[in-house]
């Protein structure tokens, strides 16, 4: 974008100062752009509801109704705050806490934009990164942090000494448990294309002006798998059952009032948010669009335009799912997702093979015949199955059905190395009592 001489511009990390203020303002700008985002999040839910359902929406606090986030802080901010009798204290107060803190920390990161050259008082120009860090197990932090969320749920409902409460934190923990799995699973195919799980090498490397490079177009269904797995990481709608307002009050944090209460609220918004930008930095380029690199303003913009859509995606879904049942919840995972995110890891580490081989064009050939036939496979398993009855079959775990075959292929598959090791083990032991056998006895 400028004509600057080389000998003039510093790596921004080689300088002490350079990387410290660069630390300080980052995490400022990030710790604002998500409060705030937090904030107008709830606004654009409300509205674009609204405008989906065709009711009018808020629009009494301040011009269309901007205002209504700052009147709801207001709000809660004078509201009773309530402890209950019973509850573990320590506890009980720090389940918030740890709660909203891994829904940021995730943010870290995640590259928000292309290096800025940004010149300064000394005549130079600094080479800055837009991410707060960049680690080399860059994916590995963000599973980490995602996983720490469920923590402050689970101590919420189990301090707070109330039935409903402990049975929303049970749910969370175990929803994670279930699709963890999958969306670890998923996470592993951007891994593969790139040999890296640095966020900076992932996102660099879907730098393609056709799109073609984003890997959302190399793996669709580990892409989707991701999707469905980081909105039940966040418990939103139709995976919202640790809060269930039918059947748990509203669950984990029904003993939950004022700013406590708050913070949970904020919580589930910003990590709205965060997952959004996994998924974008993962699967949809990053910052990468059209002038992007001839203007590297653009790239925090284009960012937040890919976030804002994957946010109106998940709000379409709440205004168009329902809550399913918690039975067909964990069926989901485990016998659909889990198994489709391995055969999605598996489809890419053929098409790597392949490419290495024959080249880059057999890599879309293999893409293509593998999206063809999962989606023929999902189609003819859904045409196939038979009505479920309201005790359900997801619970009576019948071996039939695409998931049942497809982990019986693959425990076939894993079960011929290990019965050959078996094989090999006994005929080794075999010949050592042979041995033992005709040794001369003293």
């Amino acid at each position: 974008m400028f004509n600057v001489d080389p000998n003039l511009i510093i790596e921004c990390g080689a300088s002490g100062g350079c990387n410290t203020l660069r630390a300080i303002v980052i995490s400022l700008g990030i710790f604002i752009t998500l409060l705030t985002g937090f904030a107008y999040t709830t606004l654009l839910e409300r509205r674009f509801i609204a405008w989906m359902q065709a009711r009018v929406g808020p629009n009494r606090a301040g011009p269309g109704g901007l205002l209504f986030p700052i009147a709801d802080a207001i709000k809660l901010f004078f509201k009773e705050d309530v402890t209950p009798s019973g509850a573990d204290r320590v506890v009980y107060l720090l389940a918030p806490a740890l709660k909203v803190i891994p829904s940021i920390m995730v943010v870290a990161v995640i590259p928000l934009g292309p290096p800025l050259l940004i010149p300064w008082f000394d005549g130079l120009w600094y080479r800055v990164p837009m991410a707060l860090t960049d680690v080399n197990v860059g994916v590995l932090f963000m599973l980490a942090w995602l996983s720490l969320g469920t923590y402050g749920i689970v101590l919420a409902g189990w301090a707070s000494n109330n039935k409903y409460s402990m049975l929303g934190g049970l749910r969370a923990s175990a929803q994670m448990l279930s699709y963890e799995l999958s969306m670890g699973t998923a996470m592993a195919v951007p891994i593969l294309i790139t040999s890296s799980m640095s966020m900076q090498t992932i996102i660099d490397a879907q730098n393609n002006p056709q799109l073609l490079g984003w890997f959302v177009f190399h793996n669709p269904v580990a892409a989707l798998i991701l999707g469905i797995a980081l909105l039940a990481e966040v418990n939103r709608s139709p995976f919202d059952l640790p809060e269930a307002e039918q059947e748990l009050t509203a669950g984990y944090h029904t003993e939950y009032s004022g700013m406590k209460f708050a913070l949970f609220f904020m919580a589930e918004y910003i990590s709205m948010i965060a997952v959004s930008m996994i998924f974008v930095a993962l699967f949809l380029g990053g910052y990468h669009f059209f002038l992007v690199d001839q203007i590297p303003l653009l790239g925090p913009i284009v960012f937040l335009v890919k976030v804002v859509l994957c946010l109106m995606g998940m709000l379409w879904l709440r205004a168009t799912l329902p809550r399913i049942r918690y039975d067909r919840l964990m069926s989901l995972g485990w016998k659909v997702l889990f198994p489709l995110a391995l055969v999605a890891v598996a489809w890419t580490a053929v098409a790597l093979v392949v490419g290495d081989s024959l080249g880059s064009n057999a890599v879309y050939v293999v893409i293509m015949v593998g999206a063809s036939a999962v989606t023929f496979g999902a189609l003819f398993s859904l045409l196939n199955r038979k009505e479920a009855s309201d005790e359900g079959d997801v619970v009576t775990l019948q071996k039939r059905g695409f998931g049942y075959a497809l982990m019986s292929i693959l425990g076939g598959l894993v079960a011929i190395p290990v019965g050959i090791f078996s094989f090999m083990g006994g005929q080794v032991k075999n010949v050592q009592s042979v041995i033992r056998d005709e040794s001369p006895k003293p």
